[in-house]
């Protein structure tokens, strides 16, 4: 099968890599559909839900029932696993990005699926980044590795509301399992850095917004696994300062610690963007987290942005890192999670990552599989012909150039 834009040895490369998935597949049907399936992600068209690709495949409309009615089969069965072919498409991409330099980041985050009716698993009305409202979606959780080369998203989980955890005969109509109840999401987050750890994926900084951030049990299992974090946290966390000898000042919140700084910021940049630098103002401290006695070893940074022209710091980050690392170091790699947006622009964009329409639980991460895959194989692509030719105008904006 010949997939759509690829040179011909990156056509061979292609089929050499499923047929490393496939030895995670039951039998060659299971194979082909795998295939096939990810044909209809990487070829044309702007809806990539199971019919309109069945329609494209087929190249004949008697035939496209028929295919459409195996992807049904495909991505609803139990019979084969996601883990196993999520991670092996995780060291396939990151050994070829790892050719130029280390994995430097881990980002932990979430998106919206959006969605119109109620019966989809996980979905009702709540918050979504995506397109920064309340709205009727489902929210998948996700982790995805970086370095400046590329970024690659590993693994995904369907946040399961408790509203949803509470109704079981709800669950068994969208075919979530018995065993998967309600997690918050930097719970599922931690799920899958326990994954991405024991599955021996090379270390990062952990980046992530303040919804995760904050909760001190997601730090300390990040702590615990070894990672070092950077990790957003709200206005009102409560810390101590770090003074002279060890001591430790009175007890307030990361807000009202910037404000007592407000001489001390700074300004720094951190990246060239399209039209301009991007830069803001930072102070850093050493601080212990909350209202108690603890030993100067518990000290972290505490990272403060108050952009310029702003009545108030809007931005609070406790990190991990080094106590010799430079200010200027620290914010180029706090401001790394951006990365996690582009991963699922490209995602949603180019791999209909939001677009498929079913309303199973296994299905829908069957789905994200396969375009995870597809995603994974694009980057290792990428990589390979990193530093892109001089044609190249924006290297990470297009999948084509990849192939």
């Amino acid at each position: 099968m010949r997939t759509q834009g690829f040179s011909q040895q990156a056509e061979t490369r292609f089929h050499s890599y499923l047929d490393q998935i496939g030895g995670f597949l039951r039998d060659k049907r299971q194979r082909a559909s795998f295939a096939m399936y990810a044909a209809g992600l990487l070829g044309e068209g702007n809806r990539k839900s199971m019919e309109p690709m069945a329609a494209r495949l087929s190249g004949d409309p008697e035939k496209a029932g028929a295919i459409h009615h195996k992807f049904m089969h495909f991505l609803g069965t139990k019979a084969w696993q996601d883990g196993p072919i999520r991670s092996l498409a995780a060291h396939y991409a990151v050994g070829e990005m790892e050719r130029h330099e280390p994995i430097t980041t881990w980002v932990l985050d979430d998106t919206g699926f959006l969605k119109q009716g109620t019966h989809s698993p996980g979905v009702q009305r709540q918050y979504t980044g995506s397109i920064g409202k309340r709205t009727n979606c489902q929210i998948g959780v996700s982790l995805v590795l970086a370095n400046s080369i590329a970024e690659v998203p590993v693994d995904f989980k369907l946040y399961i509301p408790q509203s949803w955890a509470d109704d079981p005969k709800r669950c068994k109509q969208a075919h979530i399992p018995d065993d998967v109840g309600y997690c918050a999401k930097w719970e599922l987050a931690l799920d899958m850095v326990e994954t991405a750890v024991d599955s021996g994926l090379p270390h990062g900084v952990v980046l992530a917004d303040s919804a995760y951030g904050t909760v001190a049990a997601f730090r300390e299992q990040l702590d615990s696994h070894g990672l070092l974090y950077a990790v957003d946290v709200k206005s009102n966390v409560i810390v101590r300062r770090v003074g002279a000898g060890g001591t430790l000042g009175e007890p307030m919140t990361v807000m009202r610690l910037g404000r007592r700084l407000k001489s001390k910021f700074r300004k720094s940049t951190w990246r060239e963007g399209s039209k301009a630098s991007l830069s803001s103002r930072f102070a850093r401290v050493r601080v212990v987290v909350g209202a108690d006695d603890h030993s100067p070893q518990d000290s972290q940074w505490l990272v403060i942005e108050w952009p310029l022209g702003e009545d108030a710091p809007d931005h609070f980050v406790l990190s991990t890192l080094p106590k010799t690392i430079s200010i200027k170091e620290m914010v180029r790699t706090i401001k790394n999670r951006w990365r996690v947006e582009r991963s699922y622009e490209d995602l949603k964009g180019q791999l209909g990552l939001d677009h498929y329409e079913g309303r199973s639980f296994i299905g829908w991460h069957h789905h994200v599989t396969v375009a995870l895959v597809c995603y994974a194989f694009l980057v290792a692509e990428l990589a390979r012909s990193f530093p892109p030719s001089a044609s190249w105008t924006c290297p990470h904006c297009s999948f084509a150039h990849a192939a």
